[in-house]
Order: C-alpha cells, then sequence, then structure tokens
C-alpha cells in the first residue's frame, strides 16, 4: 500500500477533549496590542474615573475589556460571547493587561450605574487619539469630487431610532409595580413604522471616505435631536482644524430624523445634503430670499427613463446652491406622479414631484451650503 503521507508530518489523536479558540480572538489581539503601543490602554487608566460602592477589584479598563471584545466578536448576545470566551478569560484580560474577567452582572451592575462623565471622558478621549494620528503621514483624508472638480469632505451624520418591545405585564392589587430593565435607556416616542412600545434615539458621525468614528450620541425616547447635531457639528470643526481643511469644502450628509427646517441654523457655514419631510422648509427667509435671485445658467439634460426630472435652482451671488432630487430614484412605478408647473412671484415655472398622498410625500433635496428646498403645503392643493 503507497502512502502520500509526508513522513515530517506527525499527526496525534487523544480521546480528551479539546476547546478550540475563538475565530475572533485572533483580532482581539492584534487590537489590543495596537491600543498598547500607542498608550490607549495606559490613558484610560489615567484619565477616565468613575468611582462607586461596591466597586470590588475591578477597574474601568476591565469592563471597557469586556466591550471591546464583544464588538469585535460580532457574537449576536452578551449571553453568547460569555459562553465562547470563558474558557480563555485568563488570556483574554491579560492582553489588556489584567488579571479578572468581570462577571455578566457586575458589567450589568457597572453600566446601570454609569454616569455622563466617564462616558464623555472616552469620546473625548477616543477623538484626541484619532486627530492625534492621522491615517497617513501626509495627512490625507480622501474626498469627493464635483461636476467641476471641486473637492469636498464629506461626512456622515445620521440621526437613527430603534424601538423595543415589552410584554404586556398584569397590573393589580396583587402584583407589585412592575419594573423594567429597559426604563433606563428607552422611554415612549415617535416610532415611525418600527414595532415596539418604548424607542431610543442615537446619532453616529463619521468621516465618509475613511470610515473614521468621530462620535456616537445617544437618548432615551424621542433625544435631543439638535444638541447631538450641535455636538457633531463641533467634533468636525475639530477634524477639519486638526486637518487644516476649509469648512467651506466641507459637505454634510445628514439623514435620518434630521428632515425638518430647525435645523438649518446649526449647520450654518457648510454645505449639507439632507432627505426633508415637511413643506415648511420653503417658507424659511433664506429660501425665499434665493427663490428671487435670477437664473445664472441653463442646463440641457436627457430626459430620465421614468421622466421624473430633479429641481435645480441656479446658484445665488453667496454660492448657495440648491437641488430637490425625487425620492425612489425617480421611478414612475412606485406611485410618483408629475404635477402641472406652477409658477413662482418673479414669474419662473418651477417642478417637482409628489407622491400619494402628499402628506405621505418625502423629498430629497439638497444645498450647496445651509438650506434645504421643497414646495409650500399651500401649493398642494
Amino acid at each position: 500500500m503507497t502512502s502520500i503521507a509526508d513522513g515530517l508530518v506527525k499527526i496525534q489523536t487523544t480521546p480528551e477533549s479539546n476547546i478550540s479558540t475563538p475565530s475572533w480572538f485572533g483580532e482581539v489581539v492584534v487590537i489590543s496590542r495596537h491600543l498598547h503601543t500607542h498608550g490607549v490602554l495606559s490613558k484610560i487608566n489615567e484619565q477616565v474615573r468613575f468611582a462607586r460602592k461596591r466597586f470590588g477589584r475591578y477597574e474601568v479598563i476591565d469592563f471597557l475589556a469586556v466591550l471591546f471584545g464583544y464588538a469585535i466578536s460580532g457574537e449576536r448576545t452578551l449571553e453568547e460571547f460569555y459562553q465562547r470566551l470563558q474558557p480563555f478569560a485568563i488570556p483574554f484580560m491579560a492582553l489588556f493587561g489584567r488579571d479578572r474577567l468581570p462577571s455578566r452582572s457586575a458589567l450589568s451592575r457597572f453600566l446601570a450605574a454609569l454616569t455622563e462623565a466617564p462616558v464623555e471622558a472616552l469620546r473625548t478621549l477616543f477623538l484626541d487619539d484619532l486627530l492625534g494620528r492621522p491615517l497617513t503621514p501626509d495627512k490625507q483624508t480622501g474626498s469627493l469630487l464635483d461636476r467641476a472638480g471641486t473637492s469636498w469632505i464629506v461626512f456622515d451624520i445620521d440621526g437613527t431610532r430603534e424601538a423595543a418591545r415589552q410584554r404586556a405585564l398584569p397590573q393589580t392589587d396583587e402584583f407589585p409595580p412592575p419594573f423594567r430593565r429597559l426604563d433606563d435607556v428607552c422611554a415612549p416616542g415617535y416610532r415611525g413604522r418600527k414595532r415596539g412600545e418604548v424607542v431610543r434615539t442615537r446619532t453616529t458621525l463619521a468621516q465618509a471616505h475613511s470610515y473614521q468614528w468621530l462620535g456616537s450620541f445617544g437618548h432615551r425616547g424621542n433625544g435631543h435631536y439638535r444638541e447631538e447635531l450641535r455636538r457633531g457639528i463641533s467634533a468636525i470643526r475639530r477634524y477639519l482644524t486638526a486637518s487644516q481643511l476649509e469648512a467651506s469644502r466641507t459637505l454634510l450628509h445628514i439623514f435620518g430624523q434630521y428632515g425638518t427646517g430647525a435645523v438649518l441654523t446649526d449647520v450654518a457655514g457648510f454645505a449639507s445634503v439632507t432627505r426633508g419631510k415637511e413643506y415648511s422648509v420653503l417658507d424659511h427667509p433664506l429660501v425665499q430670499e434665493r427663490l428671487h435671485f435670477p437664473a445664472d445658467q441653463v442646463q440641457q439634460r436627457t430626459a430620465k427613463p421614468g421622466g421624473a426630472q430633479p429641481l435645480r435652482l441656479s446658484t445665488d451671488p453667496g454660492g448657495t446652491r440648491w437641488r430637490a432630487v425625487p425620492c425612489h430614484r425617480g421611478n414612475a412605478s412606485l406611485g410618483q406622479t408629475e404635477e402641472s408647473g406652477w409658477r413662482h412671484a418673479c414669474r419662473r415655472r418651477v417642478r417637482t414631484l409628489l407622491h400619494h398622498p402628499p402628506a405621505a410625500g418625502i423629498h430629497r433635496l439638497r444645498c450647496g451650503r445651509t438650506v434645504f428646498a421643497s414646495r409650500s403645503r399651500s401649493r398642494l392643493r
């Protein structure tokens, strides 16, 4: 019998069961060594302070190590992550310079008692580390070129909400008042099309070209979306200053719950692209002022397959450019119909696209600086 096995290879078997290392453990090793090399772990130990009763032997870095590993692992639940990590708890914590893995109950108590001060300290520390170590020596950040060849740096600001479902509990004199663990992080609010009883809002901020994460802010219920937007703008200004970039060549891609006219003043000084959800934006003084300027150019464009053409308003002397783009990529099969043109006070004909019913119509609006244009509700009649 001929064997093709290499004589240098020795295969040994044993009846004893040996648990395999999780597939994500190697990535945790790489990231933990990276954080240790650049001094991030030592800065967390020195700058992030959180004192509470019954803290035991644990420090903030112990719980952050668990959260780092959980985020990297991609496990569906924290319980499954602990089950995979438990046989390798000692070497896992040794990667972060610690010797004891916090239990799930200790982690839960830590997160429940965590205040805003250490969270803000962590957010500031991570942003300082990002700005202090550019991706390339010459601080290349990537850019987006428009039709005129102008370079823009794009930031994504996304305001989202998640709904949580809760079971109905009996409320009688025989039972104590119900207690729900989600009450600390969720509250009743606008759910949209999401199924659930309570919601939580979150705003994320990222650089669109390099995927650098600049911030994340969350609140219970409907949250404080304008406050979160202003904090995101502050982080963007710090990024532009550290990278020596101009605010006049910065484009904010704002989507989610920011499609109202209330945020116009918050993004002043930046070009922006957003999705509007109300027609009252046209009544804004900046929009009305722009509509009274004459057109500065005429462009001939080929018709789109669905017959949907964008509403393009020319550039005013201040450099502001406007554009309204129909939703669903202008597909006429999605219930969009083009209404008859109406004339503005300056006798210029303007067209837009509406959905049925008009109250549910959402227009994608694009503005070159601070204002997003759509139609006034009175024009729909």
